[in-house]
């Protein structure tokens, strides 16, 4: 309960400090002036983004042995997608979509399903973003990255990816837990899948960013926004309240745009999050009755 108030309070905290120090006149007419075409465009691909987020699951599961119907795929990852929403941390949904399509003796094959189906869409931003940054840093015009930009993502890529196999190596379990992972990521179809959401999620942001009048570039598209987005993984936010803002405020000017522009489509993603989230009370509403059915495995 504890950790739950903290993240609430760091959300809390950070929206407060980024309205206080920029433009808030500016930033309120932006959100009053939005435009709902470009929130619309932005709510359908984050919507578009569950479903193929839900297909790669049942994929994964499948390949894991846990029969699971894409209907219930979809349903279950939209309760966990408005949860994750809503509570603080960011992971409290998934954790429960694990528990929720487990079998009898099958709950560490449920929990790979999800671990492994969450880190591949995050592998695959980060790659995006480093291949956006590798081709920004290399092709002169366009953004203006600080002169330590390479070597820091080249540091941070490092000691990330140190620990990692360090701590494989150190610790069996998790090395077994994470060996499906291995597999998806060299199946075609799970890497064309991984490289189509990963593109939708940079597009939707962009859409949010047009919805308050930004008009970010090719380049920032696949630097600025992938950076804003992993900034949502701090896990001391409610729903990436707050990180989200502060990183868009403080790489937007690097693009040619405002801080307060910057925090302005954060908030406008954010709005666009939960409102794509909300089709889970639909499902809530219209269960269907009995659990036997959701758990048939019938080729996609």
């Amino acid at each position: 309960m504890m950790q739950r108030l903290i993240r609430l309070a760091v959300s809390t905290a950070v929206i407060a400090v980024l309205l206080t120090v920029n433009d808030l006149a500016d930033l309120g007419a932006r959100l009053r002036e939005a435009d709902l075409r470009w929130l619309a465009a932005c709510v359908a691909g984050i919507g578009a983004i569950t479903g193929l987020c839900a297909l790669r699951w049942r994929w994964v599961a499948r390949d894991l042995g846990l029969p699971l119907r894409y209907d219930r795929a979809l349903r279950e990852y939209f309760y966990a997608t408005l949860v994750n929403q809503v509570v603080p941390g960011g992971i409290a949904g998934d954790v429960a979509r694990a528990i929720r399509v487990t079998q009898p003796g099958a709950l560490r094959r449920a929990a790979q399903s999800v671990v492994v189906e969450r880190a591949v869409g995050q592998i695959a931003t980060l790659l995006l973003l480093m291949l956006g940054l590798t081709i920004s840093l290399a092709i002169p015009g366009g953004i203006v990255w600080p002169w330590w930009t390479g070597t820091a993502l080249a540091c941070l890529a490092l000691v990330a990816a140190g620990a990692f196999f360090v701590k494989q190596r150190r610790n069996p379990d998790t090395r077994a837990f994470l060996a499906p992972l291995w597999t998806t990521l060299r199946a075609p179809r799970q890497i064309a899948l991984a490289i189509l959401i990963a593109l939708l999620l940079n597009l939707s942001f962009y859409a949010s960013a047009r919805a308050v009048g930004v008009i970010l570039p090719l380049a920032a598209v696949f630097t600025v926004i992938p950076l804003v987005l992993t900034a949502m993984m701090i896990p001391l936010s409610v729903g990436g309240w707050g990180w989200r803002e502060g990183a868009a405020a403080v790489l937007f000017p690097l693009a040619g745009a405002t801080a307060a522009q910057g925090i302005a489509a954060g908030i406008a993603y954010g709005a666009c999050m939960l409102i794509a989230a909300l089709p889970a009370i639909a499902f809530l509403v219209h269960r269907p009755h009995g659990p036997t059915p959701d758990l048939i495995s019938k080729p996609y």
